[in-house]
């Protein structure tokens, strides 16, 4: 399990990566959308250090819960850039893959603690 905790974090640190070098060529329109998407990864970073260091389960829990619904929030916001034609199939996918890694091992997290 603490593998899995780690590579949480290794999978979320990669697509803040991928997010930074990927959507430089936004439209200044569109740029709240972007900020949402940056803003909502970091989110993401830091409630999963959070539960990372976090001792009690159900906080813990909790936690990963909020990170899920952030990953959420995330995949809609990269499905409108993708409606609005702001990023292409590929770029959407390759999101898509990172964050998908990223709720199976959340899950995986939840499922290991007992709670899910």
């Amino acid at each position: 399990m603490r593998n899995e905790k780690f590579k949480i974090i290794q999978f979320v640190r990669e697509f803040l990566i991928l997010i930074d070098k990927q959507m430089d060529n936004f439209p200044k329109k569109d740029i709240e959308l972007k900020n949402r998407i940056r803003t909502n990864s970091y989110d993401i970073l830091e409630l999963a250090y959070e539960a990372n260091t976090e001792t009690d389960t159900d906080c813990k829990r909790k936690l990963l819960l909020r990170m899920l619904a952030k990953l959420k929030v995330v995949d809609f916001l990269l499905n409108l850039s993708y409606d609005k034609q702001i990023i292409t199939e590929k770029k959407y996918y390759k999101f898509g893959t990172k964050l998908d890694d990223i709720v199976k091992y959340t899950t995986g997290w939840i499922k290991a603690l007992g709670c899910g």
